[in-house]
């Protein structure tokens, strides 16, 4: 066989293998983002601007996390609403209201309401819902770009189980440091309901991570919500202990 045959034939197979899909699946790119701002472990600090067209409102909260299992959210700010906690353990949410010194259990049919009045749910809070195990993953288009970074765009589509009220979800990914960008939410008639955009891309907690989040509700011109990370720390001990209803009472 000539020289040139062999060269031929080696770049017949490297176009081939181009095409074949050795990168990772979208399976793996939704977890790997997911795994990037979650950490075995994650102690946070942040703010949550309310902008509605007539008012602006400002909240301050601390977030302790562990795995896909356990999260707890302290209010800190402002006055009227400091103090009071949510609790995530497994599936199971808890309410800590202190004005009322009570403990209230949230049934799953809240998971989609509004929280603390802002533009995220409950569900999205205390990360309820798994991108990786209630949807279906495909990549549609691997070369968008999103904050002048290149971008894995992929669909989700739940599964038929899964207690999601989403139709369908698309997220971009940044394909050097697996950041979820954007995301865009569906309801179940097709009609785009939310859109998240990720922003301010920084190291923190030694990891390259966005520390701005928007939240913008379609069709509601002058509203949305706001998440600012002040700082944050990943994979410090938390014991399973700490994420307790008991504990939701004195956590500072």
């Amino acid at each position: 066989m000539r020289t040139g045959t062999v060269i031929t034939g080696i770049g017949i197979l490297l176009l081939a293998t181009s095409f074949t899909g050795t990168g990772p699946t979208a399976k793996e790119i939704i977890k790997k983002a997911e795994d990037n701002l979650r950490g075995t472990t994650s102690t946070s600090e942040m703010t949550i601007d309310v902008v509605r067209p007539q008012w602006k409102r400002t909240m301050k909260l601390k977030s302790w996390s562990k795995g896909t299992q356990y999260s707890m959210t302290l209010i800190t700010a402002p006055a009227e609403d400091q103090g009071t906690v949510f609790l995530k353990r497994d599936k199971e949410i808890w309410n800590w209201v202190p004005s009322v010194e009570r403990v209230i259990k949230l049934p799953p049919s809240m998971m989609m309401q509004s929280w603390m009045g802002t533009d995220f749910t409950n569900d999205d809070l205390v990360k309820a819902s798994s991108k990786t195990d209630d949807y279906t993953q495909k990549i549609i288009n691997d070369t968008a770009v999103v904050e002048q970074r290149k971008c894995w765009k992929i669909e989700l589509i739940p599964l038929p189980a899964a207690g999601v009220v989403w139709s369908k979800v698309n997220i971009w990914v940044d394909q050097a440091d697996y950041l979820e960008l954007r995301s865009e939410y569906y309801d179940e008639d097709s009609t785009l309901t939310m859109v998240f955009k990720a922003s301010d891309i920084r190291k923190m907690g030694g990891r390259t991570i966005p520390a701005k989040i928007e939240v913008i509700p379609a069709g509601k011109k002058g509203q949305e919500t706001i998440l600012t990370y002040n700082s944050i720390t990943f994979d410090q001990p938390i014991s399973d202990d700490f994420f307790t209803t008991q504990n939701m009472k004195t956590v500072k």
